[in-house]
């Protein structure tokens, strides 16, 4: 197969791979900048940058001020495509995607929520709208109140199947049959919704898939089913750019096929994630203590809340596995060794051509 190219708006990434934005310090300034130097685009993660001691009293000053300290690390690093990846349920997403723009930013993916308003706080038709997507449901929501209300439509759209990592927009009846709601199924439901708008502003809308995505011949098939380029994140947590601890990534090369579980989150949705110490003792004991300085997730009860994520997560990219979350993809048991980005490129590439 000969490799396209992926447009999006007025950027066109030589190989159409973009890698995931995974939060709390996972895709950062290291990783997204390597994968921009390959050819693809590059994502770096909004979610729990700031400094968790500061973050108790300055929490939206400290996370925007280390979001704006990783894109200007990275645009030292290449001049590749960089995008940057929010929540809708963060509380301060607002903030932090102005942020971005102001660094000149010019692809904002949006997932975990519902973007209607989103061309509202980016008013630029030159910096690229990018919504996640799970099913073909909420496109022409999304579409006609943007063209309705902005005389605007998106410039690609993520879809993310029911195979992904961390947080998913499925529920976890829908879980228990994945194959009903694979990318293959879902993927034509969405390039339907999306043709009208097409033809109305005269131009194509890419749809790049994610969730389970793992090597080339998986990126060829997609390809062939009309998906303009893939998302990929699991993949890349086992290279050598990434950013999380020594203990992180062992945890990925450690699991098995049958350590990948579904867990319910404090944010009210199921995610994908490692079996380990933390979740056992999670069941074990039903509830943890909370302290909650933050307030950075607006979907987040805690009076409820059985854990805090943020800090789960925290604990696990500086290596304290045993007190942390690990988010990861179906397929990350596959992963048998920690190589470059270029490495991994150049698989990815060689597999699709082979295809």
């Amino acid at each position: 197969m000969e490799i396209p190219k992926l447009k999006i708006g007025n950027l066109t990434a030589d190989i159409p791979i973009v890698q995931g934005g995974m939060g709390v310090r996972v895709s950062l300034s290291s990783l997204a900048s390597a994968v921009a130097n390959q050819g693809g685009i590059g994502t770096i993660s909004s979610i729990g940058l700031g400094d968790v001691k500061d973050s108790e009293h300055n929490y939206e000053s400290q996370s925007r001020d280390a979001l704006v300290k990783e894109i200007r690390k990275a645009k030292t690093m290449t001049d590749g495509h960089l995008a940057v990846n929010f929540m809708g349920v963060l509380s301060n997403v607002d903030d932090l995607i102005k942020a971005s723009v102001n660094e000149g930013i010019k692809t904002i993916v949006y997932g975990a929520g519902i973007p209607v308003k989103l061309p509202a706080i980016v008013p630029d038709p030159d910096i690229n709208l990018v919504p996640i997507v799970s099913s073909a449901r909420l496109v022409p929501l999304i579409l006609k109140a943007w063209d309705k209300r902005y005389s605007r439509t998106a410039d690609a759209f993520i879809l993310e199947g029911p195979l992904a990592g961390g947080h998913l927009g499925f529920s976890e009846e829908q879980l228990e049959h994945p194959d009903d709601y694979s990318l293959e199924k879902l993927l034509p439901e969405v390039l339907e919704a999306i043709k009208p708008y097409e033809d109305t502003y005269g131009r194509k809308i890419p749809v790049i898939v994610a969730g389970g995505i793992y090597d080339g011949a998986d990126i060829a098939r997609m390809l062939s089913l009309g998906a303009s380029g893939v998302q990929m994140a699991t993949r890349f947590v086992c290279t050598h750019e990434c950013d999380v601890s020594p203990e992180f990534k062992q945890a990925y090369l450690d699991a098995k096929k049958e350590d990948i579980v579904i867990t319910k989150s404090p944010v009210g949705l199921p995610g994908r994630v490692i079996n380990n110490a933390f979740l056992q003792k999670l069941e074990k004991e039903g509830k943890l203590r909370i302290k909650c300085p933050y307030h950075c997730l607006t979907a987040c009860k805690v009076e409820t809340a059985r854990y805090c994520i943020a800090l789960a997560l925290v604990n696990s990219y500086f290596g304290d596995v045993e007190n942390g979350l690990i988010f990861t993809g179906q397929y990350s048991y596959r992963i048998n060794k920690i190589v470059s980005v270029k490495e991994l490129m150049d698989e990815l590439i060689a597999g699709i051509e082979a295809a």
